[in-house]
């Protein structure tokens, strides 16, 4: 499956927390470490969320060839500085296309989301859990994938509860026999996130926090997350409760 992170801390160069690290976000879109059964290599698109100061809309950039392929990231990410980024390179579902609208981050106004995972049924899981969450315009999909399913879901959830508790609710609506739902949700100042069947690490410190799929370097302060936990995560600080 995919792979994802959220940074936020100093400002840095867009491109640097996705470059960062012998195990970098890059790398791992060619070399996962910890793919639990999910895929074996991140090809089909990759994008990039920043925010250019605090408390404005995200800004996005995305790509459905594969990320080494793109010279993007060295040339145009790394003139463009933000003190937050949520990035994701996608393992596509058998079935699901390869294009541009389908890449993560999907973004709104201030918020990024990613999905790693897959959402078996997600047509019927989807239109089934509409209903319950608010005003879902199915119409409005950005792309016929989970992911975009997804993030139609939590965009109706987030215009009536708070970021963790829109997280839970999207869970608690689509957790059918064998959905894998680690989410990634920014708004350039918090990352929230969930394991849910797939890896995610955490590593803080009093000035930056960054929420990854798997360890970019081999620093013994990262904290990887059990299965089924929420994550709530800023400079400074990281809660982790059961979903």
């Amino acid at each position: 499956m995919c792979r994802h992170l959220g940074y936020v801390g100093p400002a840095v160069p867009v491109a640097e927390p996705v470059t960062r690290g012998a195990h970098s976000l890059r790398t791992q879109s060619w070399a996962p470490r910890d793919t639990r059964g999910g895929g074996t290599i991140n090809a089909d698109g990759f994008g990039v969320a920043w925010w250019p100061q605090a408390g404005s809309d995200a800004r996005r950039y995305r790509n459905p060839m594969p990320i080494w392929s793109d010279p993007a990231v060295d040339e145009v990410l790394s003139e463009i500085r933000s003190t937050a980024v949520v990035a994701a390179v996608r393992s596509a579902t058998v079935g699901m296309p390869v294009e541009r609208s389908a890449c993560a981050p999907f973004t709104s106004g201030r918020w990024a989301f990613s999905h790693n995972g897959v959402v078996p049924d997600w047509r019927q899981s989807i239109a089934a859990a509409a209903p319950d969450v608010g005003d879902v315009a199915l119409l409005d999909l950005e792309s016929p994938t989970d992911s975009a399913g997804l993030w139609l879901l939590l965009q109706a959830c987030l215009q009536v509860d708070v970021p963790e508790l829109a997280l839970v609710e999207v869970i608690k609506r689509v957790a059918v026999a064998g959905a894998r739902l680690n989410l990634l949700l920014g708004d350039g100042e918090s990352i929230w996130a969930t394991t849910y069947y797939h890896s995610l690490s955490v590593l803080v410190d009093d000035d930056s926090v960054c929420v990854s799929s798997e360890p970019y370097d081999g620093n013994p302060a990262w904290q990887s997350i059990p299965d089924r936990r929420l994550v709530i995560a800023r400079p400074g600080h990281v809660s982790i409760e059961p979903l």
